[in-house]
């Protein structure tokens, strides 16, 4: 069986998020904080033997004494983030213990994920070495310029919305990383695809969205009870919902 680790982002500076104080991740949705709904799907899995929440220098102290309780119980380990997201996964790939096969890379801000939706994903991801969920685009698409008046109407054929988790071999992520150069790459498919290593597309999940914006946030409220859920660790488990959804 594969082993796979997983690296759950955290330290971005949620600018676009006005809800509270807090970042994005560290917020309750629904009695429970982001980050722990969107690493909790992780756990208890015989295939993943680690999880990693990479966290701002700032904000370090503050998680581990806020969250002691789940970080424990989870086995989950802080990593101090960089700059930029790529910087903040490289730091965290450091420390990927060198027995794990696979790298699982998810947004510490995408809490509305299932196992099942995990179980796919790791699938393919064990047959082609890279693979990331991503939704084809169904709106039309507008280039707009800085006046905020359209420039032209994009055609939306073969263009997909990409989501995470993003998953890699590896030592394939560690390579593109070390050729990264100057590349400002948004998300780690892009490293993979500048080495020139094909990433396959898995049909992503429209309830697995990401918290940018607090109305993004309202509508995780909303899907959150909606997700399809076994129940796997019932009233036990202290950090469940009161009600577990059974599939």
């Amino acid at each position: 069986m594969a082993n796979f680790a997983v690296i759950l982002p955290a330290a971005g500076k949620s600018s676009r998020f006005s809800m509270q104080k807090r970042k994005k991740p560290f917020i309750e949705l629904k009695g429970r904080p982001v980050w722990v709904r969107a690493a909790e799907v992780f756990l208890n899995r015989e295939d993943v033997s680690q999880v990693l929440l990479v966290v701002s220098r700032e904000d370090i102290e503050w998680v581990k004494e806020k969250f002691r309780p789940n970080l424990a119980f989870m086995n989950v380990e802080i990593v101090e983030g960089g700059a930029e997201r790529f910087e903040s996964v490289q730091n965290a790939l450091a420390r990927v213990k060198t027995d794990v096969d696979f790298v699982a890379v998810h947004d510490a801000a995408r809490p509305l994920l299932v196992k099942e939706w995990v179980d796919t994903l790791f699938v393919q991801a064990e047959k082609s070495g890279a693979v990331i969920p991503a939704l084809a685009a169904s709106d039309t698409l507008k280039r707009v310029g800085p006046d905020r008046t359209i420039v032209e109407t994009v055609p939306r054929d073969g263009l997909w919305r990409a989501q995470t988790p993003q998953v890699f071999r590896r030592q394939l992520l560690m390579d593109a990383f070390a050729r990264r150069g100057s590349l400002q790459a948004t998300d780690e498919a892009q490293l993979v695809e500048n080495l020139g290593h094909p990433v396959s597309i898995v049909e992503g999940w429209p309830m697995n969205i990401k918290l940018t914006t607090f109305a993004d946030f309202k509508m995780a409220e909303a899907l959150v009870d909606a997700l399809p859920r076994p129940k796997t660790f019932g009233g036990l488990h202290p950090f469940a919902d009161e009600s577990p959804r059974l599939l």
